[in-house]
């Protein structure tokens, strides 16, 4: 039982002098993250596929049980059939295989025309996956959901142990009077609510571990309700042993780890976990302004 929290990004300026320490330099962004939550969606490898010598930055700068997951190129996902790409996404796992333990779940997002009418090509880049490494997968297109179709997609993700990706955007859903919203400070807000896929939020579970990414509103009260939803289901999935990883976003992520540290704190009072790694940097933090 493991529950891995973070952001969709590490490098991010509006962090620093919140939850980042005041005068943080972007090289020192990955370690500074590191030091507060335990897991990043890597989305930066949708866009290109780093190189030898950035990974083995990147694995040095992360302590030992922090896990990278990184999203399959799209030039995999997003460009004609998954099984015309098998090679390219092998090629891509060896490449992250450099990571060592620090390599997390990764994750295989389908573009919203990716429908069950595919279901042979996905079944094929399925079975051709490498069993040694986890994968989660996202779909978005909405007969995905329907029966049969939703049944079918969980049983084949199931016979390779494979998450099915739960994406909440509830959070920026909730809003009415667009109108009157536009040009306002949640500008940002009606954007990313129209960039992101409105999909039934089913957290089942087709593998040994769950994968969960979860929109927020900026405003982290508009949060409270369903991260106390959250927090009760990941309750029950921890006290069954269940390997959990979750991500929390925001349109700006300006809060993102706020509601991680807040869904973590509501977890942790009802199962034993250990503090997040940002607990012990503030108490560095602290001791340092104490000692100075």
């Amino acid at each position: 039982m493991t529950f891995h929290i973070g952001c969709p990004i590490w490098s991010f300026k509006g962090w620093v002098g919140n939850f980042y320490p005041q005068g943080t330099k972007p090289a020192d962004f990955l370690r500074e993250y590191t030091r507060r939550l335990t897991t990043v969606e890597g989305n930066t490898t949708f866009y290109a596929v780093p190189p030898k010598k950035t990974l083995e930055a990147w694995a040095a700068e992360m302590p030992e049980g922090f896990h990278f997951c990184p999203k399959l190129p799209r030039a995999v996902s997003h460009e004609g059939t998954l099984a015309g790409h098998i090679e390219d996404a092998l090629s891509f796992v060896e490449v992250m295989d450099q990571l060592g333990t620090r390599l997390g779940p990764m994750f295989l997002q389908l573009p919203p025309r990716y429908s069950p009418g595919q279901f042979d090509d996905l079944k094929a880049f399925l079975d051709a996956w490498p069993a040694r490494r986890f994968l989660a997968v996202e779909v978005r297109h909405l007969a995905w959901f329907d029966p049969p179709h939703h049944e079918a997609l969980n049983d084949l993700l199931a016979r390779h142990n494979m998450a099915r990706v739960v994406i909440d955007t509830r959070p920026i859903r909730d809003l009415k009077g667009d109108a009157v919203l536009r040009g306002s400070a949640y500008e940002s807000l009606l954007e990313a609510r129209d960039q992101k896929p409105d999909l039934p939020v089913i957290p089942e579970r087709t593998a040994d571990f769950a994968f969960v990414r979860y929109i927020g509103h900026p405003q982290a009260a508009f949060n409270t309700a369903l991260l106390a939803e959250w927090a009760e289901y990941l309750v029950s999935e921890l006290r069954q042993g269940t390997n959990i990883y979750f991500f929390c976003h925001s349109p700006d992520n300006l809060i993102a780890p706020y509601l991680c540290r807040d869904l973590y704190q509501r977890v942790a009072a009802h199962v034993p976990l250990p503090p997040l790694p940002w607990d012990d940097a503030d108490a560095d933090r602290f001791e340092q302004g104490r000692l100075f």
